[in-house]
C-alpha cells in the first residue's frame, strides 16, 4: 500500500507514457525509486531505502524529509507522507482507492494493514536487485521496442517487456487500463513475489496475444495461464542468473516463433564491442 500511494503520487505529476511507463518504480542499489517526477519548476524524487528503512523525499532545491519504516498503519504512513509533500511545497491529490487489490479500503482509513517485516523486506530488496540485474542483460538482446525495467505498484511484479511492432487486437469493451497496457503485441517477463491464487515466488513470461500452441512450450503452467519458474528452482540451478535468462529466452522464443515475429530485425545477433 505505501508504495502504491508514492506511485500514485508520480502518476498525477507526470504525463502519460505509452503503455503507462510514467508510473512504475525503479531498482536501485537500496530499494525503489519514482526516478525525478516534475513539480512546477523543479522536481523531486521519493526512495524507499529498504537497508535503512526510510523513505526519502528529496527536491532539486536540495531538500529533503525522511519517514521512518516501521509497523505502522497505512493511515499513518498517509498522513506522514502527504505531510511531508506539503512542507517542500509539494501539493499532489491522489486517488485514494487501492488498485488491483481485493481490499479497497481508502489510505487514509487504512488501520488494518500495518506490517513492515523488516527481515522479508530485506530479502524482497535483495531479489529485485538480482533480477533486476539479470532483467537488464536480457533487455540488452533486443533491437526493437522494449520497455525499461521497472516495477509496477499494483501488481507488484518487476518487468521488462518487448514489442513486435504490431498493433493488437482488443475487444471493443476492454477498459482504458488494458487499452494502453496492451495496445501493441507484447512479450514480457518478470519476477513477482506470489500472491492468493499462486502463493509462490516466480518468475513469469506470458505472450499477449497468446498464439495458438503456445501452452505447448516448456515452462508453461496451466493454472496461472503463462510460463511459470518457480524463484526455488532458481536459486537452487547451479547458476541462478543462467536459469532465469534461459527461462526468459526460451519463453521469448516460444512466443516470437508462433506468433511470426520478425526475430531477424529485432534481435541483436553480434555484440558490437
Amino acid at each position: 500500500m505505501w508504495t502504491q500511494i508514492v506511485g500514485k503520487t508520480r502518476l498525477a505529476l507526470t504525463p502519460l507514457e505509452n503503455h503507462w511507463w510514467n508510473v512504475p518504480l525503479y531498482v536501485t542499489p537500496c530499494g525503489l525509486t519514482t526516478s525525478p517526477i516534475p513539480f512546477q519548476q523543479r522536481s523531486f524524487a521519493v526512495e524507499f531505502d529498504l537497508i535503512a528503512h526510510r523513505l526519502t523525499i528529496r527536491t532539486s532545491e536540495g531538500a529533503e524529509r525522511a519517514i521512518a519504516l516501521f509497523p505502522r498503519s497505512v493511515a499513518d504512513f498517509y498522513a506522514e507522507y502527504m505531510a511531508s509533500l506539503h512542507s517542500l511545497g509539494i501539493e499532489v491529490s491522489i486517488h485514494r482507492t487501492p488498485v488491483e487489490f481485493d481490499d479497497t479500503t481508502p489510505f487514509d482509513r487504512d488501520f488494518h494493514h500495518a506490517s513492515y517485516d523488516t527481515k522479508h523486506v530485506e530479502s524482497f530488496r535483495r531479489i529485485l536487485i538480482g533480477a533486476d540485474r539479470v532483467f537488464k542483460e536480457f533487455h540488452a538482446r533486443f533491437l526493437g521496442k522494449s520497455s525499461p525495467v521497472h516495477f509496477f505498484w499494483g501488481s507488484f511484479d518487476l518487468a521488462v517487456t518487448r514489442f513486435s511492432g504490431r498493433l493488437c487486437p482488443l475487444p471493443e469493451d476492454v477498459d482504458p487500463v488494458t487499452r494502453e497496457a496492451y495496445s501493441h503485441e507484447v512479450i514480457s517477463c518478470g519476477f513477482w513475489p506470489g500472491g492468493r491464487t499462486f502463493p509462490y515466488p516466480a518468475f513469469y513470461s506470458y505472450t499477449k496475444p497468446a498464439p495458438a500452441g503456445l501452452d505447448q512450450a516448456a515452462y508453461w503452467n496451466n493454472q496461472m495461464g503463462e510460463f511459470i519458474l518457480k524463484y526455488d528452482d532458481a536459486r537452487a540451478a547451479s547458476s541462478p542468473d543462467l536459469a532465469i535468462l534461459d527461462f526468459c529466452q526460451n519463453t521469448y522464443e516460444a512466443g516470437a516463433n508462433l506468433a511470426a515475429w520478425d526475430r531477424a530485425a529485432l534481435e541483436r545477433q553480434v555484440n558490437p564491442i
